[in-house]
């Protein structure tokens, strides 16, 4: 029996309508340093080698609804990023050009917009384990 292939979590890549744009924001908001820059084209590396954040310039890009509603573009997906203190870190990314998100779903979770609508969460982690539901 042949093996099963070996697969590794490369990087999450997100669409926006300027790929270097967002890229510089979550440079700014993680810290993270750019591995590779093309047209239309960044990646973003972690600094301890686990899986990136690649960006795509997407000339069709639509932000998406957050709540969602069927009417308009849904959110396929949304980071978790884990932060010591969360006051202070949702005053660093909204400084960067996020917005807060009108619904709040969890007193210990906040949940943010990229400046391209993606949103995402952040968190610090009490107990052993990630947020115990999904905050969006």
């Amino acid at each position: 029996m042949k093996p099963s292939p070996r697969f590794t979590l490369a990087a999450t890549t997100l669409d926006a309508p300027d790929a270097h744009e967002l890229a510089r924001f979550y440079q700014a908001l993680l810290g993270w340093r750019p591995r590779k820059e093309e047209p239309g084209w960044v990646e973003l590396a972690s600094p301890d080698g686990t899986a990136g954040l690649s960006f795509q310039t997407e000339r069709l890009f639509q932000r998406p609804q957050w709540p969602s509603s069927r009417s308009e573009q849904q959110m396929m997906m949304h980071l978790d990023i884990e932060v010591d203190d969360l006051s202070s870190a949702v005053d660093h990314a909204l400084r960067l050009g996020a917005t807060e998100a009108d619904v709040q779903p969890q007193a210990d979770v906040r949940v943010l917009c990229d400046p391209a609508g993606h949103p995402f969460c952040l968190f610090v982690r009490g107990d052993p384990g990630p947020p115990s539901r999904a905050s969006v």
